[in-house]
């Protein structure tokens, strides 16, 4: 279980959100709506650790987690916007890169898992091309697989169907109830409200039930 209790973020004496505080089930969906600007990819990257809040915790389930942009595990994998692929290495190369660098795991054992996502992701007949020779929702599984493989406790998404065809949007849209019903934890940052209505899940919306 993901908990958040009492975050607050400030910039330059704008105070972004205050006491924000919720949970999410294992096997939950948490869709996170609202404006640009208000402070949804903040969260967002002090939930990945790539920021430090001001006060509060986060905690899965029951252990604490680093808020003062130090963090260095893979507790939460985040699906950026952009993707962030590497572009020098294939598709392979790109999921197993953090399993054998960060994770430290063996060559049998982030190469069986690497085999499992590109098989359930339907990427097989990807798995040597390098990024530039893909779609956007091929990306868009890729960044997924990639931070799948380092087993996270909790999937996060920045805006995941921006720029796809209603085609790959579904096939996101499929993916996100599938690891659900595997009780894959899972946030989704998105402007696309038909898309936040096709999930199982809850709605926060940064605009109305958020202190500021």
């Amino acid at each position: 279980m993901l908990a958040i209790k009492n975050l607050t973020k400030s910039y330059n004496g704008r105070t972004v959100f205050k006491d924000l505080s919720f949970e999410v089930e294992p096997g939950q969906v948490l869709t996170i709506v609202g404006p640009s600007g208000i402070g949804k990819t903040t969260f967002l990257n002090i939930l990945s650790g790539l920021i430090a809040a001001d006060s509060g915790s986060i905690s899965i389930d029951g252990n604490n987690l680093a808020i003062d942009g130090t963090r260095q595990g893979s507790e939460v994998g985040v699906i950026f916007q952009d993707f962030n692929l590497f572009p020098q290495y294939t598709v392979t190369e790109n999921i197993t890169l953090a399993p054998r660098i960060v994770a430290k795991e063996n060559k049998n054992e982030y190469r069986k898992t690497a085999t499992e996502l590109l098989d359930e992701l339907d990427l097989t007949e990807h798995q040597d091309k390098y990024p530039f020779e893909l779609s956007g929702g091929q990306k868009q599984r890729v960044a997924i697989a990639r931070a799948l493989a380092m087993k996270p406790g909790v999937l996060a998404y920045d805006e995941p169907t921006s720029g796809l065809d209603a085609k790959s949007t579904d096939r996101v849209t499929a993916i996100i109830k599938k690891l659900q019903g595997q009780g894959a934890t899972q946030l989704v940052v998105t402007h696309d409200l038909p898309f936040a209505q096709s999930l199982n899940g809850k709605v926060l919306d940064f605009s109305k039930d958020v202190q500021r």
